[in-house]
């Protein structure tokens, strides 16, 4: 089972993330819920940030999706990467609405030291303008 919100996420992980494809699929109250993070990211543009914090981050390295879970309005998408040298394994739990918007990016990571790789590098990429 697919999705098109899915298939469309993967277009702009694998194809050079891309702002308006992002904004795109966003839903205007969207929210991200950082691994990082305790408060959750509120609205579109705080959403976006983050996913494309993320994706520049990841980009350059060995990141890809090793399994992924489809429901109607819901995935989760396990995925691996090396960064700076630290294994990092986690999962996107996206759900989106009828017009297929995503209204919720949930992001968890293991192991710990891998979540401590990727902080600094999230946080220099997130003050940036």
């Amino acid at each position: 089972m697919t999705s098109s919100v899915i298939d469309r996420w993967h277009q702009f992980i694998d194809g050079g993330h891309d702002p308006a494809a992002l904004n795109d699929l966003l839903h205007d109250d969207a929210v991200f819920y950082s691994p990082a993070v305790f408060t959750p990211q509120e609205g579109r543009a705080k959403t976006a940030s983050y996913l494309m914090a993320a994706a520049k981050m990841f980009g350059g390295t060995d990141f890809h999706y090793v399994e992924q879970w489809v429901g109607d309005r819901s995935a989760v998408l396990e995925f691996e990467a090396t960064v700076d040298g630290v294994y990092v394994n986690g999962i996107d739990a996206i759900r989106w609405d009828d017009d297929d918007r995503i209204v919720s990016f949930k992001v968890m990571m293991r192991p710990f030291k891998g979540l401590q790789a990727i902080m600094p590098r999230m946080a220099e990429l997130l003050s940036s303008p």
